[in-house]
């Protein structure tokens, strides 16, 4: 495949952005005027921009992680210089030649990356290359570990039991503090699946109208999770696995890692005081699987891990247990992402219902499960909007958030009235649209 093949399209150069700013100023560096000794070759593109000093940044992509390097001060990541020249090079208008060698400036940085096992052909970013631990020292950290996780969900039961005693009109009045501190026992606890769940308990009095039946709702299912905690060696060991996995407990893989060409179906962040998190959704070109991979930043910085949607990746996963089995790591790649024509199998909006009950047989606390929609088309119903099977009576609801994003009316737009495949999240609030193609089309279109 030659270098102008596997050259990526403007939209998946600006999914990187780390915000809306970025977005805006590194399509501004996407012109040839600013720039100078570039190139690209080998899964690389490297150049010089002009700034606002005497000398230009260096600016440089290894496009298999994809990962970045600039001398400019942005604590971005990546910073607009990436993304500009990333756009220059998806023009493909000859402004960022075909070169034999990296200068030196990029070629010492692409090396460090290889010797750490960072880049293709290698490991996953982060990786480590250090030699087995000693197993009886892992089994009794894992142990003390479980006791402060019963400490933890000891206490938290007894929490619930005095909201429960005092009423839930004592939620409102006690305000957001008292479950900030709470979480924060359950992160001295070493249990931050439980200190997640706490802080979502926290925001629900001021959600609106409705609230207190959530609340208990969450209140209930977070018991759910205490006593499957306390009571771990009576359940089924899928269940129990699942039960880790929602704790936020660390896990050996779930069998030998699968290699396959994955397509980057949605990436989407949610942000909270404390963290952001990266939702990556994965689907198998010829094992059928779809993965989920998640990566994390600190407040106010984009995590690393970055792949635009319509990609194709060939790498390994490996899954992680429970939870509803999506979750995995990723490996080792074997190549940069490259375009693909190709989409999911789709289904009904029936069957999409039936899949997450089943699904909730062995993961109760599981908000959703992925599915592709075929033949959708997205309709209003009076003030909310749903997807309407085209070949038959029935249909699925947007979720509140999803109703309040751009994307739905990108996705309107895409239909036309005609239908539609779309890639998303079904769950018991309704389905989430992440990703859509048109009828005539293999180009994906990211709703988020």
């Amino acid at each position: 495949m030659t270098e102008q093949g596997v050259r990526w399209t403007a939209e998946q150069v600006l999914a990187l952005a780390p915000d809306a700013a970025s977005r805006k100023a590194g399509s501004k560096l996407g012109t040839a005027g600013p720039w100078s000794g570039t190139g690209s070759g080998e899964g690389t593109v490297w150049g010089l921009c002009k700034g606002s000093g005497s000398r230009p940044y260096q600016t440089v992509v290894d496009l298999a992680g994809p990962a970045y390097k600039c001398s400019c001060p942005s604590r971005k990541f990546p910073c607009k210089h990436a993304l500009g020249l990333l756009l220059l090079w998806a023009d493909g208008g000859g402004s960022v030649p075909v070169s034999a060698e990296p200068p030196d400036w990029a070629g010492q940085w692409l090396e460090g990356r290889r010797e750490r096992g960072e880049s293709k052909p290698g490991r996953d970013e982060g990786s480590s290359a250090a030699g087995p631990a000693d197993p009886q020292a892992a089994r009794r950290r894992a142990e003390r570990r479980a006791e402060r996780v019963t400490a933890g969900a000891t206490e938290l039961e007894q929490r619930l039991a005095d909201l429960l005693r005092g009423g839930l009109a004592s939620a409102e009045q006690a305000g957001y503090g008292v479950w900030d501190e709470t979480a924060a026992r359950m992160v001295d606890a070493q249990a931050p699946g439980l200190a997640a769940r706490v802080r979502e308990l926290g925001t629900i009095p001021a959600s609106g109208a409705g609230w207190p039946g959530r609340l208990l709702e969450e209140c209930a299912l977070l018991h759910l999770l205490d006593r499957g905690w306390l009571r771990r060696d009576r359940l089924p060991e899928a269940l129990a696995a699942t039960v880790r996995s929602r704790l936020g407990l660390p896990a050996a893989a779930d069998g030998p890692p699968v290699r396959d060409r994955w397509l980057v179906l949605a990436q989407y962040d949610t942000v909270d005081a404390k963290l952001t998190t990266r939702r990556v959704w994965l689907h198998g070109v010829s094992s059928g699987a779809t993965r989920l991979l998640l990566s994390y930043g600190a407040a106010g910085r984009a995590p690393e891990l970055s792949l635009p949607v319509g990609l194709a990746l060939d790498a390994e996963l490996s899954g992680h247990p429970g939870a509803g089995r999506h979750r995995a790591g990723l490996g080792e790649r074997f190549g940069p992402p490259a375009p693909a024509a190709f989409r999911p199998p789709g289904m009904p909006t029936a069957r999409a219902t039936a899949r997450y009950g089943e699904a909730l047989r062995d993961d109760p606390w599981l908000d959703a499960v992925p599915v592709t929609l075929e033949r959708v088309i997205p309709v209003p119903d009076g003030e909310t909007w749903q997807l309407a099977d085209a070949d038959a009576d029935s249909a699925l609801p947007l979720t509140r958030a999803a109703r309040s994003r751009p994307g739905l009316w990108r996705l309107v737009a895409l239909s036309g009235g005609a239908p539609v495949t779309v890639f998303g999240e079904c769950g018991h609030r309704g389905f989430t649209p992440l990703t859509a193609w048109a009828a005539a089309a293999d180009e994906a279109v990211p709703l988020c």
